[in-house]
């Protein structure tokens, strides 16, 4: 795992959550329930932390310093936004809010890629789930060319949750999927959000049931499928034309 930032230690880990770091994974000793492991499940829990409970050898493994303590931590290379901020950006800028919501993205070069086009393309931030998705690693920081000092990123629990959340703010959803309707023909306007799904699976059942309209890239070629950082620039760079006419 590609992270900047790995704290070995139960004292190391407690002080990281206490003082709000943003972690992405814990991974603790199977069976150890002691004081100090107990009040870091605690911290763990407040915060929605994924927990790996694993064994002995393989926390040797992910140990960097060999005196693990039973418990490891990764912590994101940069700190996770709130979605509040990113609607509050788009109140900041007058404009409708804007966001790019993902589904099961788990490359990190795709997902730099798509933090640097929401960057371009005036979003006001990126929505990425906790679980089966790549985070904030030191490769995405590297392939967003610096997008990520600016465009805020935000980790949810639960997408659709989120979605129906947003809803309520006003917000409609669209989502890229082959079997939908040609991308020209939708009214793109207004306050919105991108959802993209991995090339291979695309967007969840749930997530796609979620979702107000289905966009289609028209494609001319043998191959079927775009790969998801580019079927997110050409829809969002739609957006960007509708929202410019």
């Amino acid at each position: 795992m590609e992270n900047t930032f790995v704290i070995e230690g139960r004292n190391a880990v407690l002080e990281a959550f206490r003082s709000g770091k943003s972690i992405d994974k814990l991974f603790v000793l199977d069976g150890c329930k002691d004081g100090p492991i107990s009040t870091i499940l605690r911290e763990a829990r407040k915060q929605n932390t994924i927990v790996n409970f694993v064994t002995k050898e393989r926390l040797s493994q992910l140990s960097e310093t060999g005196k693990h303590q039973g418990v490891i931590a990764y912590v994101a290379a940069y700190e996770y936004a709130q979605v509040e901020d990113m609607l509050a950006l788009a109140k900041e800028r007058g404009e409708d809010p804007f966001l790019i919501l993902l589904d099961n993205i788990e490359d990190p070069h795709n997902l730099g890629a798509i933090i640097r086009t929401a960057n371009l393309a005036g979003a006001h931030g990126v929505i990425i789930p906790k679980r089966r998705a790549v985070g904030l690693t030191a490769t995405v920081a590297k392939t967003s060319a610096g997008a990520l000092n600016y465009t805020p990123v935000a980790k949810v629990t639960n997408l659709v949750k989120t979605m129906e959340e947003l809803k309520e703010k006003g917000l409609w959803f669209v989502c890229a999927d082959m079997g939908g309707e040609s991308m020209y023909r939708l009214n793109l306007k207004g306050p919105i959000g991108l959802v993209i799904g991995n090339e291979g699976e695309g967007v969840g059942r749930l997530v796609k049931e979620n979702c107000d309209f289905v966009a289609s890239i028209p494609m001319k070629g043998e191959i079927d499928s775009l790969n998801a950082s580019v079927a997110a620039g050409v829809l969002a760079y739609e957006i960007v034309r509708q929202r410019t006419m």
